[in-house]
């Protein structure tokens, strides 16, 4: 084989390597994307979704019986998950949804008033937190204890540390199967107003990461 038909052949390999690399960088780029593409933001919740909340130790609970004052109460749940009730002692409350404590309330009761009409709202959600970590001066769980946005999450946090990027602030929340679904937050454009509902209400169990 003569000296130019190697230096050709030579030539088509390297620009057929050439090639198949770039694709393969095409390959990878696209799939990298694909795996960090954030989620749609969520709506806020529900306020009927208060109803559906699981009830935890430390959860501080406030019950009203109508037309009962006497029976109305503010009370913790214990460490034993139960609280206590007048006329009932003690009733297992962890891990019911308030809906069901209401009715159980409302069964247990009926033994003593005529068609109870209970009503439990959850004044503190001490059972409940989120992770925050990074570039903020505390990593740790802050306690949810009311609706939580990831602004005020940094801020219980004690705010962001000078090198943090504001810009790509990630929140990892878990979904059914134990899957997970990231959403991002750009602090800097949310509060020049250029993010309207970015700021997003978190939930139990979310990991709110501040990159450096």
């Amino acid at each position: 084989m003569s000296k130019r038909m190697r230096g050709t052949m030579n030539k088509r390999v390297t620009k057929s390597v050439s090639i198949a690399v770039l694709m393969i960088a095409h390959l990878l780029a696209a799939c990298a994307y694909r795996v960090s593409t954030p989620a749609p933001l969520p709506p806020d919740p529900d306020p009927m979704d208060r109803e559906s909340y699981t009830i935890g130790v430390t959860d501080v609970l406030r019950i009203t019986v109508w037309k009962n004052p006497e029976l109305d109460v503010t009370v913790p749940v214990r460490p034993d998950g139960k609280i206590s009730f007048p006329l009932l002692d003690d009733v297992h409350a962890e891990g019911l949804q308030v809906i069901e404590l209401k009715d159980v309330l409302a069964r247990e009761l009926a033994e003593f008033i005529v068609s109870p009409d209970v009503t439990v709202m959850v004044v503190e959600m001490n059972s409940q937190f989120v992770s925050v970590l990074g570039a903020v001066a505390h990593n740790g769980r802050v306690p949810i204890t009311r609706d939580l946005r990831v602004i005020e999450a940094v801020a219980l946090s004690g705010g962001f540390t000078t090198f943090a990027n504001k810009r790509k602030i990630r929140i990892v929340r878990r979904v059914g199967n134990g899957d997970e679904v990231e959403y991002r937050f750009d602090y800097d454009a949310y509060i020049k107003g250029r993010a309207p509902g970015s700021n997003i209400v978190l939930k139990n169990g979310d990991t709110v990461i501040v990159p450096f």
